[in-house]
């Protein structure tokens, strides 16, 4: 009783935050949503004993790339009225496709409940069971490409977050650093004699 309800709490506030990223105008606030949204699916990996997983979630997208997208948002300075417009363009292909996907959820949670719900529900686990142990021997042996692929693409996407901040902006003043180590000391520095007071009372 008291893990339905929790689950039920779990994944309305999930709902909600979700829709709080698409929703509002603010690209700070989208984001503080989202880190809502990755907690409550922490909860609920917590709900179906993946201690692991949840904590990896918290610690990772929280902690950690949640911060890096609000550097990049911040670094970007995206125009706020490009993005409503955007947003105007393309509300009614995702209102097509969020009425697929909730029609697709609802015809797999009522229609085939007995089916595949009962499938679904995890069985508790023993004590000395440990989901960090088995989650790790999955990883490193059956889908260890696919564990270096993950890696290679996180990789790509730093790269193009560094890529789109160093655009060149109207007034920003850069390095050029070719020139600064081709600079000889003649171009730079001029000798002069100045005479001295000895010179001059002469």
């Amino acid at each position: 009783m008291i893990t339905s309800f929790l689950f039920y709490t779990f994944s309305l506030i999930l709902v909600i935050s979700a829709l709080g990223v698409i929703a509002s105008r603010n690209l700070v606030y989208s984001a503080l949503f989202l880190v809502l949204a990755f907690v409550q699916s922490a909860m609920l990996w917590l709900l179906i004993e993946a201690e692991f997983l949840a904590v990896v979630l918290v610690l990772v997208y929280v902690g950690a790339v949640m911060v890096l997208f609000l550097f990049v948002v911040m670094m970007l300075d995206v125009k706020s009225e490009s993005l409503k417009d955007n947003f105007n363009r393309y509300l009614p292909m995702g209102l097509l496709l969020s009425l697929v996907i909730v029609i697709e959820i609802v015809h797999v949670v009522w229609f085939r409940s007995q089916d595949v719900i009962s499938v679904l529900l995890p069985q508790a686990n023993p004590e000395s069971y440990s989901n960090t142990q088995a989650l790790g021997a999955l990883l490193y042996t059956e889908h260890v490409y696919a564990f270096e692929l993950a890696g290679v693409i996180l990789l790509l996407a730093i790269v193009a977050a560094i890529s789109l901040t160093m655009r060149r902006r109207p007034g920003l003043k850069v390095q050029d650093v070719p020139a600064q180590v081709n600079v000889k000391s003649e171009d730079r520095v001029r000798l002069v004699k100045v005479p001295s007071n000895k010179d001059s009372s002469r």
